[in-house]
């Protein structure tokens, strides 16, 4: 590792520019770690959001260390017969695609019927409860990292430089997941917004999958406008008392 790069303009530049970035990109985990992780209760609540970002941090880390395996997963995998291609990296943002639909559906659906899902548990059940959490967690942060990863290799060469922006990103994410949480589960129209939000994201994961590029800072932007819509609607209702 050579530090020495620290000492030149051009490093820190590169650092900042990465670490917004990553933490552009975190806003979807975010998101996913504040639904999953308030069906716990809420003395499990601020561990579960700590170690699953914790894992994030711990991933990508490992990720950047296998710089080669992850440029190789973008090579096509199928016989040039069968006329589209499909890669490595695109299985995996295909699976993580429709994980994330589904579970945001799933969510919604239990939202809107009232029915129990797998998080509404007793206390002889809260540690696989727990660890159900953490797994879905680590499962979509592994999609996300990919991401991450590829926009870091995009900025920057040195890797101690990666490192540096990627915990960064997940020290301010950190800082974040809790009051975002704390709004989403006060608020239940906030909390399909934001699963809506995921669907799209499920739904740009599979189509990058597939081989087509999507601007995601087009959906960032529109869903930023959404929620503040909602919040402006949520502040009237709150004023006029409109239930």
């Amino acid at each position: 590792m050579d530090f020495s790069i620290f000492a030149e303009a051009s490093t820190w530049v590169s650092l900042v520019t990465l670490t917004f970035l990553e933490i552009v990109l975190g806003v979807d985990n975010i998101i996913f770690i504040s639904i999953v992780t308030q069906k716990l209760k809420p003395d499990e609540r601020k561990r579960g959001q700590t170690l699953g970002l914790t894992l994030a941090l711990i991933l990508r880390i490992i990720l950047l260390f296998f710089l080669g395996f992850i440029l190789g997963l973008n090579k096509n995998i199928l016989p040039p017969s069968f006329g589209f291609e499909l890669t490595g990296k695109g299985i995996i943002l295909l699976l993580g695609g429709v994980f994330l639909i589904y579970k945001s559906t799933t969510e919604i659906h239990h939202k809107i019927t009232g029915d129990d899902d797998e998080f509404n548990v007793n206390k002889t059940e809260t540690k696989s409860s727990f660890t159900s959490v953490l797994i879905q967690i680590a499962l979509l942060n592994l999609v996300f990292s990919f991401d991450s990863i590829l926009t870091a290799i995009g900025i920057v060469k040195e890797i101690m430089v990666m490192i540096v922006a990627v915990v960064l990103s997940m020290l301010v994410m950190m800082k974040f997941t809790d009051p975002v949480s704390k709004i989403v589960n006060k608020y239940p129209s906030l909390q399909i917004l934001a699963l809506s939000f995921l669907i799209m994201i499920g739904v740009t994961l599979i189509m990058e999958g597939l081989g087509r590029e999507v601007e995601k800072m087009f959906i960032y932007v529109s869903v930023a406008f959404s929620f503040v819509v909602e919040l402006l609607n949520i502040r009237f209702r709150k004023k006029n008392k409109v239930q």
